[in-house]
């Protein structure tokens, strides 16, 4: 007898269902989220069980790490490509294990790529850093408008550095102000200071990685993009063709006809944030420092908008990037842009 496992997971409790060939359930329940509690009710299945199913919710590394540690055979739910069941009055977590259950006994299953453990570590510290990035964005805009709404004058961010409290009762008229000043300035110290720390831990781990040097022979791509196409990319082994790979990194258009009428734009969020980000970077670097990408940004623009010039570019580099980590080549200009 062959069996199918499927896990619907939440954030305090998992509901297991099992099934048989024939999709008869044999063991149903709810959970508490303990990995001994479930690998203690997956174990009369252990021999006869061809896969377990979790969607791939927030949650999922301990409970995919564990199952996959206890030598089952993990598949990770793609969650915005599952078909939804239909014919049914009711819909409960039941009924959501059940289909992941089923969709893996009929080979339907759309999965994700399983990332592995140690490398995943030192992306999501990567992945911190943007999160950091962006809090100091936002301390820093806002604190630039609080001083420009006091003084008249807006200053740089070289200048915010150099602001003592005394400097900063000197600018504003209520030391109240002067107060709200200096907390921002000491957030803002301390996520420059831990952006810079998890820097120089994620470069120490990207030199030993195959294809990071190879990477930042892109005119537009240093150490922190580099690392975050290998790390988000993963293993490129994972990508049939060149193109599943710019479409992965939102490098490439979505669009749903039918009948020869447009129906929408389709999925757009369908693929990586990460790397759609870093494409979209090191396009910008690229057509600031490089003659021949911003001569081909530069003839795109005339004939569209520049959003769409400048996704262009990024189109480039991703399938570039893609041939430089299959490869394991230099960038080439000529063979990325042609004779511009």
């Amino acid at each position: 007898m062959m069996t199918y496992a499927g896990i619907d997971l939440h954030a305090t409790n998992s509901v297991l269902v099992v099934i048989d060939e024939a999709d008869r359930v044999l063991y149903q329940k709810r959970l508490r989220n303990e990995l001994r509690v479930i690998l203690t009710a997956l174990t009369p299945y252990q021999t006869t069980v061809q896969g377990v199913v979790v969607e791939s919710t927030y949650n999922w590394y301990w409970l995919v790490d564990g199952l996959m540690d206890a030598g089952y055979r993990v598949h990770l739910a793609h969650a915005p490509a599952l078909p939804q069941y239909s014919g049914l009055k009711h819909a409960d977590d039941q009924h959501d294990a059940r289909w992941l259950a089923h969709l893996l006994r009929l080979g339907l299953l759309p999965t994700g790529y399983i990332y592995p453990k140690a490398a995943r570590a030192v992306r999501d510290l990567l992945r911190k850093r943007s999160q950091l990035v962006r809090h100091k964005t936002m301390v820093v805009l806002s604190l630039q408008s609080l001083l420009t709404r006091l003084t008249g004058s807006r200053l740089s961010l070289p200048r915010l550095r150099q602001l003592t409290p005394d400097g900063v009762q000197a600018l504003v008229p209520f030391p109240e102000q002067g107060q709200s000043v200096l907390s921002s300035l000491t957030v803002l110290q301390c996520l420059e200071e831990q952006i810079h720390a998890i820097e120089l831990t994620v470069r120490q781990a990207g030199r030993v990685q195959p294809g990071y040097a190879l990477l930042q022979t892109v005119n537009g791509i240093g150490p922190i993009l580099a690392l975050t196409i290998l790390l988000e990319a993963g293993d490129m082994r994972r990508f049939p063709t060149v193109g599943h790979f710019a479409s992965y990194c939102r490098c490439v258009g979505s669009e749903h006809l039918s009948n020869g009428k447009r129906k929408g734009a389709g999925n757009t969020k369908n693929g990586n944030k990460y790397l759609s980000w870093a494409f979209i970077e090191a396009a910008h670097f690229a057509i600031r420092y490089e003659a021949v990408i911003r001569t081909y940004y530069q003839r795109k623009q005339a004939r569209t908008h520049p959003l769409v010039a400048l996704k262009a570019v990024a189109h480039k580099l991703a399938r570039a990037c893609c041939h430089i980590l299959r490869e394991q080549v230099p960038f080439d200009l000529h063979r990325a842009f042609g004779s511009v």
